[in-house]
């Protein structure tokens, strides 16, 4: 097989019908041998050959280029593991809901898909409200008939609405996922232009600025929400699912489960914080979760971040505070300790070091090495 030499096979909808899209540089061999396939055509629209989508062609391709190019399926065949999400769908607010008679639905297609995949609930109602606004704004047509002008022309709609970049994001996220894969149509959008991410620094507290928040909490319980998101750097999602067995105090680590990527791992437990810990544990005796509300029962991230606010305010901190500025300075005030970022990296979670290293962006170590131009 000559080296570079590639085909990239694309799914395409053309009316109303499925074909199986081809995409290459063009070369005398792979023209020639382009040519061989049933019935091919060509697409000025999507600028690549296409053929009816079938078993048939689908071999015939593999079977015509074996040896000579390299077939990448990759945006062709659906690889999306299923989440492995234990939480169970929860719909009831879908189904309670007052709507207009004329209001167009979620098809009941587009929710099975979602069980189905074990999408968290938070993202199930981010996705059917997206969808349903979008199916909506074209509410006389047919979900078939909605072309990739008529998304870019939605999506050029939310940002005229001043919509912020992760709402535009679920919004396009929301309509991908009902035509590639439950219409089994994947990449019918994939030229679907998404805004440019913005790359922001995080922002953080000093340690004077967390001490004054902690000190300002209410009572023991509040004390010790504050304490574990800033000791452990966890997410406020994190600490909502915490629960007491996944305190290791003869190990000094707490084990945080099913994270974001569905992914376990362990980081710092405070021997401060501990102490603290057996105190509330005597006095509000929770049962399951470190955090409850009721006997047994968890915690709402919307309280956690009510706390937190609350205390800032209480501090006299001028910004808003929240709980993930919170994990922001955990990390921050870790690598200006000289903790190596591939340490921190695990503590947080993340699957790339790329992700850690803006903490070194507002790292004060950073600057105190250099010597201001006007100070030399």
């Amino acid at each position: 097989m000559e080296h570079g030499r590639s085909i990239t096979l694309k799914h395409l909808f053309i009316k109303n019908k499925k074909y199986i899209g081809l995409q290459y540089s063009s070369d005398k061999i792979i023209d020639a041998l382009i040519k061989q396939l049933a019935d091919i055509k060509w697409s000025d629209e999507f600028n690549m050959a296409y053929v009816l989508n079938t078993n048939e062609n689908l071999n015939s391709i593999f079977d015509t280029f074996r040896g000579i190019a390299w077939i990448n399926s990759r945006y062709f065949f659906d690889q999306k593991p299923i989440h492995e999400n234990n939480e169970p769908m929860d719909i009831t607010w879908f189904r309670k809901r007052v709507v207009p008679n004329s209001y167009r639905l979620c098809p009941s297609t587009y929710l099975d898909k979602l069980e189905l995949k074990k999408y968290a609930n938070n993202t199930v109602k981010s996705y059917i409200l997206a969808f349903e606004k979008f199916i909506n704004y074209y509410k006389s047509k047919p979900l078939l008939e909605i072309n990739e002008n008529d998304v870019r022309q939605y999506i050029l709609s939310l940002i005229h609405e001043n919509k912020s970049d992760s709402y535009v994001n679920i919004a396009i996220n929301s309509i991908k996922f009902y035509y590639e894969t439950v219409l089994g149509m994947p990449n019918r959008f994939y030229k679907i232009e998404r805004p440019r991410k913005a790359k922001k620094l995080p922002k953080i507290l000093s340690k004077a600025d967390v001490l004054k928040v902690i000190d300002h909490t209410n009572n023991l319980k509040h004390k010790c929400i504050v304490s574990l998101l800033y000791s452990s750097g966890i997410r406020r999602s994190e600490l909502v699912n915490l629960k007491i067995s996944d305190i290791d105090s003869i190990r000094m680590l707490i084990r945080i489960e099913s994270a974001k990527g569905k992914k376990d791992r362990y980081t710092l437990l405070s021997y401060q914080l501990l102490k603290e810990l057996r105190e509330y544990y005597k006095q509000w005796k929770p049962k399951t979760y470190i955090i409850e509300g009721l006997p047994g029962q968890q915690y709402s991230a919307q309280s956690i971040g009510r706390i937190v606010v609350n205390a800032a305010k209480k501090a006299g901190l001028r910004n808003t505070v929240t709980p993930h500025i919170l994990r922001h300075s955990f990390a921050t005030h870790l690598l200006e300790s000289g903790v190596d970022i591939r340490q921190i990296q695990v503590l947080l979670g993340h699957s790339s070091t790329k992700t850690t290293e803006i903490y070194t962006h507002v790292a004060t170590t950073t600057f105190k090495k250099i010597i201001n131009p006007l100070d030399n």
